[in-house]
C-alpha cells in the first residue's frame, strides 16, 4: 500500500467520522447515524474518535461555560422548561432533606449506568420517574458540596451529553443563600 493510497483511505476516515449527523429528534429521543465501519489500515495505529455534536446555530453557550452559580440558577429554578434539565446527583436519603426546586434525582452511584446507550430510555422512565435526557439537552448537575456533581459532569461527558454544567456550591450554598434570602425579607 503506497502512502498517498494510505492518505486517502484515511480521508475516507474522517469523511465518514464527521458524517456522523443527528437524524431525528423526538421528545426525549434522539437517533445518531453511525458512519460505516472501515477496516483499519495496515501499520496505522488505531485512533479514537469521538463525533462531536453541536447546535445548528453553532457551539451551545452551556459547553463554553461548564459552571454555574446561584444566580443564574435561580431564575431558571423558578420558571422550569424543558429545555434545561436540573439533577441532584445525592443519594434519595440525602434528597429526602430537601433539594432544589425543579431538580430530579439521579444518584451518582447508578448515574454512569443509567445515562449509557446499553439503559433503553422505558428502562430510565420506569426507575426514575423522568425521562432519559437527550444527548442535546442542558443539563445541570449538583449534589451536597459539588464534588460529586463535577464527577456526574464528566461522566455525563464520557457518554455523550456536551452540554452539561456543574452547579459548584450545590446544596450547600444554595441553603446559604435562601437562608439569607428569606432572612433579609423579615
Amino acid at each position: 500500500m503506497s502512502v498517498r493510497t494510505s492518505i486517502r483511505s484515511m480521508a475516507v476516515h474522517t469523511t465518514a467520522l464527521r458524517s456522523a449527523t443527528l437524524c431525528a429528534t423526538r421528545a426525549y429521543t434522539c437517533t445518531y447515524t453511525r458512519p460505516t465501519v472501515i477496516p483499519p489500515i495496515a501499520h496505522s495505529r488505531l485512533v479514537q474518535v469521538r463525533a462531536k455534536t453541536t447546535s445548528p446555530n453553532g457551539p451551545n453557550k452551556w459547553a463554553k461555560n461548564p459552571v454555574i452559580n446561584y444566580d443564574e440558577l435561580k431564575p431558571i429554578t423558578e420558571q422550569p422548561n424543558d429545555d434545561i434539565l436540573l439533577i441532584d446527583v445525592r443519594e434519595p436519603d440525602e434528597v429526602a432533606l430537601g433539594s432544589i426546586p425543579s431538580a430530579v434525582n439521579l444518584p451518582l452511584s447508578v448515574l454512569k449506568e443509567s445515562l449509557s446507550e446499553q439503559y433503553s430510555t422505558g428502562d430510565f422512565q420506569r426507575k426514575f420517574a423522568f425521562p432519559k435526557p437527550a444527548y442535546n439537552q442542558n443539563i445541570i448537575f449538583f449534589c451536597r458540596s459539588g464534588k460529586r456533581s463535577a464527577t456526574a459532569a464528566e461522566q455525563a461527558a464520557e457518554r455523550g451529553y456536551p452540554n452539561i454544567r456543574n452547579y459548584t456550591g450545590s446544596w450547600l450554598d444554595w441553603q446559604k443563600k435562601e437562608q439569607a434570602r428569606d432572612g433579609g425579607d423579615d
